[in-house]
């Protein structure tokens, strides 16, 4: 199977950019022209000049992010379109208008919104209209401090956890954040919590990082005595303070190719790049924290991606309406920037 991608990929040649996420199934991963995170992949996204078209093996939003920021004369496919994502589908641009009215009621003016990466277009449309940017785990931290040199507070979503996590990192305490939940009347939160706080966190969540937990971390540092327990930043902040690193999927990826041989590494992430490290990297032991799998990620099998790529002239391209890709662009453009 894989040496028939490579054979239709070879046919196709500059003409296609295939960029791969790295919890994409190990098979798909090894055909990628680009892998990465989803800062990295819309860096190249962004930045190639070649390629007529696009095909992004990812989920939902990152197709999107990559049809916003394409050139004219390029089109993005998505070759699994019901990958979406569950943390994405728990912020729309309604439900943040009227977060972002309760924030103009409770007189907490000079806000600027922080959007990340995880979400829908329209999402990044109506942040990019506000004078706010994306950010990915990459550089969530940079989009902050960006964000506070601007304005008092920041709102940030759709992640609660890496948005707290960032905060802590900054040196935030609890006091001076809140949090909004969509779900609940009013936010569930004071006007004047809203008000005092320079950091208002949506309440959403990634399924596959908030299964991890403490009492995980404690089995694995039992099981495995002197191993490095590393994890995202979309775990809970709880299991980040009892890790002995967080950070992104890309920090993950070099965190494994620095490690010295002999050494062991537990990985608190998604299981598809964890199984791929450890196989990398014979020499070393890695080991995930516990199973975790993206199910979306894991939609696109190699299979599918081959019958999209031998007929790929008949693939729909992604779209964005024009007004909500202007806008979007110019969040992310700020994203690139930092």
């Amino acid at each position: 199977m894989l040496a028939r991608l490579r054979r239709v990929l070879g046919r196709l040649g500059p003409d296609v950019l295939l960029l791969t996420h790295h919890y994409q199934r190990a098979g798909v991963v090894a055909l990628g022209h680009r892998v990465g995170d989803s800062y990295e992949l819309a860096r190249a996204a962004a930045e190639n000049r070649q390629a007529r078209t696009v095909v992004f093996c990812g989920v939902r939003f990152m197709a999107e992010a990559a049809e916003v920021l394409r050139r004219e004369e390029q089109r993005v496919v998505h070759p699994e379109p019901l990958a979406g994502c569950p943390m994405a589908d728990m912020a729309d641009a309604s439900l943040a208008e009227t977060a972002w009215r309760a924030l103009e009621a409770a007189g907490a003016h000079g806000t600027i919104p922080v959007v990340y990466m995880n979400s829908s277009a329209q999402l990044k449309a109506w942040v990019g209209e506000r004078g706010g940017c994306v950010c990915t785990s990459s550089n969530s931290e940079r989009a902050f401090v960006w964000a506070l040199a601007r304005a008092r507070r920041l709102l940030f979503l759709p992640d609660e956890h890496l948005g707290r996590n960032t905060a802590r990192r900054m040196g935030i305490a609890e006091a001076e954040m809140a949090l909004w939940d969509p779900k609940t009347p009013a936010g569930g939160v004071t006007p004047e919590a809203l008000a005092r706080a320079r950091v208002v966190l949506w309440k959403g969540f990634c399924h596959v990082h908030t299964a991890f937990t403490v009492e995980q971390v404690r089995a694995a540092r039992e099981r495995f005595p002197g191993a490095r327990v590393l994890v995202h930043p979309e775990c809970t902040s709880d299991v980040v303070l009892a890790a002995d690193g967080s950070g992104s999927t890309s920090y993950l990826v070099r965190a494994a190719a620095e490690a010295a041989p002999g050494s062991t590494l537990v990985i608190g992430t998604e299981i598809n790049l964890v199984s791929r490290l450890a196989a990398e990297y014979p020499d070393r032991t890695i080991v995930p924290l516990a199973r975790s799998l993206c199910p979306n990620m894991y939609r696109l099998s190699p299979e599918r991606l081959l019958t999209v790529l031998e007929d790929l002239d008949a693939q729909p391209s992604v779209e964005v309406p024009a007004k909500e890709k202007a806008s979007a662009r110019l969040a992310l453009h700020r994203m690139l920037e930092l």
